[in-house]
C-alpha cells in the first residue's frame, strides 16, 4: 500500500498529496462522480502516474477512506485519555462512549454518507478482504476503552456484571453506525422524518444505558 512508501521522497509526497486530494473530492462530490482524471488534474500529475501508484480507482478510494478514518480517530481518540473522563463512574463513561456516534453524526455527516457509498463500492467491486486490511485497521475501535469502562463500572457498582460486553459493543455499534448512515441520506419515503434524527439516536443510547446500569 501507499503507506509503505517513504513519504519524504518526491514520489511519496505525490502519493500522499493524491490521497489527501481524492479524500477531499470524495467528501465533496461522492465517489462515483469523481474520475481519476479529475484527481490527476487537481494534483497536477498525469493520470497514468496515478494509475501506476494505485492501480485502479478502487485502490485510491481505499487509500482515501483509510486516510479519512485516521484523521477522525486522531480527533476523537484523545477524549477518552483525559483525566476528567477517567474520574467518572463506569456507567457515565460508557454513556459518553456511546454518544460518540452522535458526535460523529453531527460533526461529520459527509463522511458518514461517503461510508455508505464506499460499502456499496466494496460489494459491487467484490474487493478482497486482503485489500481492505489497512482500511480495517484504521477504523476507530473503542472496544478496549469500552471494556475498561465496563470493568470500572463493575468495581464501582454502577453496571450489571452479567453482560456479554463484547456482544453489546458490537450490536450497539452496528445499530448506531447503520442508523447514522441512513439518517444522513435524503428522505425517501412519505413516512421518513429525519428532523428527529438526533432524538432517535439519543433514545437508543438511553436504552443502552438502562440495559447496562445496575439497579440499586
Amino acid at each position: 500500500m501507499y503507506n509503505d512508501i517513504n513519504t519524504n521522497s518526491i514520489r511519496g509526497k505525490r502519493i500522499e498529496r493524491a490521497v489527501q486530494v481524492s479524500a477531499e473530492m470524495f467528501l465533496r462530490d461522492g465517489i462515483e462522480a469523481v474520475k481519476m482524471t479529475d484527481i490527476a488534474d487537481e494534483c497536477c500529475i498525469g493520470v497514468a502516474t496515478l494509475y501506476r501508484y494505485f492501480g485502479t480507482k478502487t485502490g485510491i478510494t481505499i487509500a482515501a477512506m483509510t486516510h479519512l478514518w485516521n484523521d477522525i480517530r486522531s480527533m476523537l481518540g484523545g477524549i477518552f485519555e483525559s483525566s476528567s473522563f477517567r474520574r467518572q463512574p463506569g456507567i457515565r463513561q460508557l454513556t459518553e462512549l456511546m454518544r460518540m456516534y452522535v458526535i460523529l453524526f453531527e460533526s461529520h455527516p459527509r463522511f458518514l454518507k461517503l461510508l455508505g457509498e464506499f460499502d456499496l463500492l466494496i460489494l459491487s467491486e467484490n474487493v478482497p478482504k486482503d485489500a481492505l486490511r489497512e482500511y480495517d485497521q484504521s477504523i476507530i475501535n473503542f472496544y478496549p476503552v469500552f471494556e475498561a469502562s465496563y470493568m470500572k463500572g463493575i468495581e464501582d457498582g454502577t453496571v450489571r456484571d452479567n453482560i456479554d460486553i463484547k456482544l453489546f459493543y458490537v450490536s450497539f455499534g452496528h445499530t448506531l453506525m447503520e442508523l447514522s448512515k441512513k439518517l444522513v441520506q435524503r428522505e425517501l419515503l412519505p413516512s421518513d422524518d429525519f428532523s428527529i434524527a438526533k432524538a432517535e439516536m439519543e433514545l437508543i443510547i438511553e436504552a443502552g444505558t438502562m440495559y447496562l446500569r445496575k439497579d440499586n
